[in-house]
């Protein structure tokens, strides 16, 4: 009997794929049913998260402080991270420019809730495909729910009060505000896992096609989303990104196919020198971090393409210029000290490397020509980490 119910689990039917991979996840739920899986401890690790996470209470855009201008908390509100208050005006107003430093002010609005909503639904849902567990499934849907769809708490599709900056523009928000739902791609997966759940109910499935579509309408036509679409630097890479992964979610494909076709032009050709620096971001001061940030999103973004039978080939490199380029440029600083880093990154470097070391990783499982990649994450595997992203992505025997 306990045969035939694992085969029946083991046969739920296919999900769309963005960043995780199917066939791997299987594999991992199947090594996990065996003694001295080496995906155990990653394993038990997630389920105690997952466990912790039951006893907590449902994030949604109702939490925040502060009300948006709109005058409704429904609209998603957050503060431009690295804005503070000018200490040589009374009231601090209008807020001045750190860079770099985060204002702990962030958690007054719904940048973090968002993080944690994500969070949440992958962890939860990884959880119960992996363990078979029910309870975290529902308790999947039901943070779902609360955030998208339920008319108390749910939130409303638009970020026109993302990263504002107290004191500017009426309270509206800034174009590089896109930059926040990126946290949505990161649960995309989970998301189409949960279709799979008896619990995820028709209706359910038909109001987050909804909400997806009518947030890549504002996306495509607010006043933000038409200028972050036009940033030369890792802003234009995740808008782009991000509307590749909520095309394709709601079954739009020849838009995805839009956005490859003119990737390379649009990211490759204006960001990155055929040297593979990255201009733009080597401004900032912290420039590896920025550096590896917008190539991460552009793995992300081939990873989708990948993971859904687009071709990407020439995506990737124009005119002497190349995303791998520019990862084998940041890849030379890996295990070196800050001090030899050229260019300022005044906090995060062990982060950032062990972030890249990831990607790198990440990077050969797209191309496995790319072999000195995987090189590099076994030499510097203990830096990665291990949780969510072994049983996400290391194969067993790079464990």
């Amino acid at each position: 009997m306990f045969r035939l119910l694992l085969a029946l689990f083991l046969a739920t039917p296919c999900f769309a794929q963005f960043l995780w991979n199917e066939s791997h996840l299987k594999q991992v739920r199947e090594s996990l049913q065996a003694k001295n899986s080496p995906y155990a401890e990653a394993f038990r690790g997630l389920e105690s998260s997952a466990k912790s996470m039951l006893q907590e209470k449902d994030v949604s855009v109702m939490d925040k402080k502060h009300v948006p201008a709109s005058g409704s908390k429904h609209d998603y509100a957050s503060l431009s991270r690295y804005f503070w208050p000018d200490s040589s005006k009374p009231d601090g107003l209008p807020y001045i420019s750190r860079d770099g430093v985060s204002n702990p002010e962030l958690k007054e609005y719904d940048r973090e809730s968002l993080d944690r909503m994500s969070r949440r639904v992958q962890t939860l849902t990884l959880t119960w495909f992996l363990g078979g567990d029910t309870a975290f499934a529902a308790a999947a849907l039901k943070q779902i729910r609360v955030w998208f769809i339920d008319d108390s708490t749910r939130m409303n599709p638009n970020m026109n009060f993302a990263q504002m900056i107290p004191g500017r523009n009426y309270g509206k928000g800034y174009p590089f505000g896109v930059l926040d739902g990126y946290s949505f791609v990161q649960m995309m997966d989970a998301l189409a896992l949960l279709e799979s759940y008896e619990g995820y109910k028709p209706a359910d499935r038909a109001a987050m096609k909804k909400w997806f579509s009518e947030y890549v309408q504002w996306l495509t036509t607010s006043e933000q989303g038409i200028a972050e679409s036009n940033a030369k630097n890792n802003h234009g890479t995740t808008y782009d990104t991000q509307l590749l992964a909520y095309s394709l979610y709601i079954g739009d494909r020849k838009t995805a196919e839009r956005f490859i076709a003119h990737f390379a032009e649009r990211h490759i050709l204006k960001q990155i020198e055929k040297d593979g620096k990255q201009p733009e971001e080597l401004k900032r001061t912290l420039a590896f971090h920025y550096s590896w940030y917008n190539l991460s999103h552009m793995l992300d973004f081939y990873t989708i393409a990948k993971n859904n039978g687009l071709d990407t080939r020439k995506a990737t490199e124009i005119q002497g210029r190349s995303f791998y380029k520019a990862l084998d440029f940041l890849a030379g600083y890996i295990g070196k000290d800050s001090r030899q880093w050229p260019y300022k990154q005044i906090s995060g470097w062990e982060h950032a490397q062990h972030e890249l070391i990831r990607d790198l990783y990440r990077t050969h499982l797209l191309d496995s020509s790319k072999e000195n990649y995987r090189n590099i994450y076994r030499e510097n595997k203990a830096k990665a980490g291990y949780g969510m992203f072994n049983l996400l992505y290391v194969r067993a025997t790079d464990l």
